[in-house]
C-alpha cells in the first residue's frame, strides 16, 4: 500500500507477491504500537482495528489524491495510476471488513453505536450493483443503454421499490449519498465499486453471466476507454462523479477511524473507550460488558468468513456460476478481496497485524487438539487462496476460474467448504472464551441458499 513517503506508480505485480501466510501489503504509516504481554483480547483488538482504518484512511487519501490529478489531467498516465491507487487501497480496506457484523461503528444497525457513527459499510462497500444506474453499459443488442445519474441533468429516479426522486443536476456528497441504495440494495451510488465500474468499466455481457462479449480473454478487466472522460459529451461529469465518490469515501473512513482513536494517537475514540468499559459519568451506560463484547466479535468472525466470504462472495459467484456475483468484476481484482478479506479474519484471531503482534488473542485458550485443528484448517485455506491470487495473476481471472469448464473451479468450491468449516469452528473458540455459542450464531440465517 501507499504510505505517505512512496508513490502511486508503485507496481501492483509487488505488491501482491507477497506470500499470504504473512500479511498482505498495507500502509507503513501506523505507529508501531509496543507488544503488551498482558494485553488483554479487547485492547489487542482494539488496536488493530485503529491501525488498520488508519492504513484504510491514508490509501482512500492517495486513491482521492490520484483521482484528483487524473481529473485536472486526463490521460492514459494518469487514469492507470488511479486504477493503481484503487487497487492499493483495497488491500487495506479488504482487511477491515472482518470488523463487519460484530455489531461495531461500521455496520451496526441500531442503538448509540449506529446513532454516534452512521453506519458507513453499505455506502463505502455495496457490491453487487447494477451499473445502469451510474453510467451507460452496452446490451445484449450492442448498443449504449442511458437515463442514469451521469446523464441525467435534472431530477433523477433509480427506479425499485420504494424509490425517491434525487435532484443531480450537479454530482455532490448529499447527492450520491441520497441515491446509494435508494429503491433497491443494488443501486449503488457511492463507494470503492461505484469508482471501481467508473475507472474500468463494464467487463462482461451483463445479459449473459458467462459470455465476455465486452472484455474478452481470461485475462482481461473492464477497459473503459479515456474519451469517456475526454471528448465524451459526459466527460466531465464522469469525473465530478468520481472526484465526489473519492472524497466521501475518505470522509467516511475519518469517521471510522475516529471510534478506534487511542490516548497514543490522540483523544481516545468513544467506541473504543466503550469497549475496554472505561467511560464514566453521562457516557457510562454505553460501556459494553465483556462477555457482550466477545460474543459479538466472536460470531462477527463466524458469520463473516461463514456466510459471507464463504457463501456470497465465493459460493454464490462460483455455483451460479455468475461473474456478475464476483465481488470486484470491473477490475477483475476478485481474487485480491478474498485474500484479503480472509487476512482481516486472520488478523483478529491471532491478534497480529502487518506482521507485529498485539498481544493477547482469541486462540490462546483453545484446547491443543482444538488448536490444531484450526491451525490445520486454515493452512489448507492459505494454500488454495494463494492458488487462486496466482492463477489470477498469471492465467486466468477469477470469473474465468468459475466457469464450469474450468479445471481450477474445484479448487474454489473446497475453499469455500473449508472456509464455512472455519466460520463453524468459532463456537469452540467462544466456548474456550467463556462464551456460548451454537452454528446458528456463527451462520447468517438470510444467506444465500446454494
Amino acid at each position: 500500500m501507499f504510505s505517505n513517503t512512496k508513490k502511486l506508480l508503485v507496481s501492483i505485480s509487488t505488491v501482491t507477491a507477497l506470500a499470504l501466510t504473512g500479511c498482505t501489503v498495507s500502509n507503513q504509516t501506523t505507529t508501531p504500537i509496543t507488544t503488551e504481554k498482558n494485553k488483554t483480547i479487547l485492547e489487542s483488538y482494539s488496536s488493530i482495528a485503529y491501525a488498520n482504518y488508519l492504513d484504510a484512511l491514508n490509501d482512500a487519501k492517495n486513491l482521492n489524491e490520484a483521482i484528483n490529478s487524473f481529473a485536472k489531467n486526463p490521460n492514459e498516465i494518469t487514469l492507470r495510476t488511479a486504477k493503481d491507487a484503487w487497487l492499493i487501497s483495497r488491500e487495506s480496506y479488504g482487511q477491515t471488513e472482518a470488523f463487519r457484523l460484530s455489531n461495531g461503528p461500521i455496520d451496526a444497525e441500531e442503538g448509540w453505536v449506529a446513532d454516534t457513527y452512521g453506519s458507513f459499510e453499505g455506502q463505502l462497500n455495496a457490491w453487487p450493483l447494477d451499473e445502469n444506474i451510474i453510467d451507460y453499459t452496452i446490451d445484449a443488442y450492442g448498443n449504449k443503454t442511458n437515463g442514469n445519474i451521469v446523464d441525467t441533468i435534472g431530477k433523477f429516479n433509480p427506479g425499485g421499490e420504494d424509490s425517491t426522486i434525487v435532484d443531480v443536476s450537479e454530482i455532490t456528497i448529499e447527492a450520491i449519498t441520497a441515491l446509494n441504495e435508494n429503491g433497491g440494495e443494488a443501486n449503488v451510488a457511492t463507494g470503492y465499486h461505484a469508482i471501481e465500474f467508473l475507472l474500468w468499466g463494464q467487463d462482461q455481457d451483463y445479459s449473459n453471466f458467462l459470455k465476455d462479449g465486452i472484455s474478452n480473454g481470461a485475462m482481461s478487466a473492464g477497459a473503459r476507454p479515456l474519451s469517456d472522460f475526454t471528448s465524451d459529451v459526459n466527460a466531465q461529469r464522469r469525473l465530478a462523479f468520481l472526484k465526489t465518490a473519492a472524497s466521501k469515501i475518505v470522509n467516511d473512513l475519518k469517521v471510522v477511524k475516529s471510534a478506534w482513536e487511542n490516548k497514543v494517537n490522540g483523544n481516545e475514540g468513544l467506541y473504543r473507550a466503550a469497549l475496554l468499559s472505561k467511560l464514566s459519568g453521562e457516557n457510562a451506560n454505553k460501556n459494553i460488558d465483556e462477555k457482550v463484547a466477545l460474543k459479538q466479535i466472536i460470531s462477527g468472525l463466524g458469520v463473516f468468513i461463514k456466510s459471507e466470504l464463504a457463501n456470497e462472495r465465493i459460493a454464490v459467484a462460483v455455483l451460479t456460476p455468475s461473474e456478475e456475483d464476483e465481488h470486484s468484476c470491473f477490475s477483475d481484482n476478485t481474487h485480491r478481496d478474498i485474500a484479503t478479506n480472509y487476512q482481516g479474519f486472520k488478523n483478529i484471531l491471532t491478534s497480529t497485524y502487518n506482521g507485529q503482534k498485539y498481544g493477547a488473542s482469541l486462540l490462546d485458550k483453545v484446547d491443543a487438539q482444538s488448536k490444531e485443528k484450526i491451525k490445520n484448517l486454515m493452512i489448507s485455506i492459505e494454500e488454495k487462496i494463494a492458488k487462486v491470487d496466482e492463477i489470477a495473476k498469471t492465467k486466468a481471472h477469477f470469473d474465468y476460474q468459475i466457469r464450469p469448464d474450468s479445471v481450477h473451479a474445484k479448487n474454489i468450491v473446497k475453499l469455500k467448504n473449508e472456509m464455512r468449516k472455519l466460520g463453524d469452528m468459532m463456537v469452540v473458540v467462544a466456548i474456550a472464551n467463556g462464551i456460548s455459542l451454537t452454528t446458528d450464531d456463527v451462520t447468517d440465517a438470510e444467506e444465500t441458499k446454494i
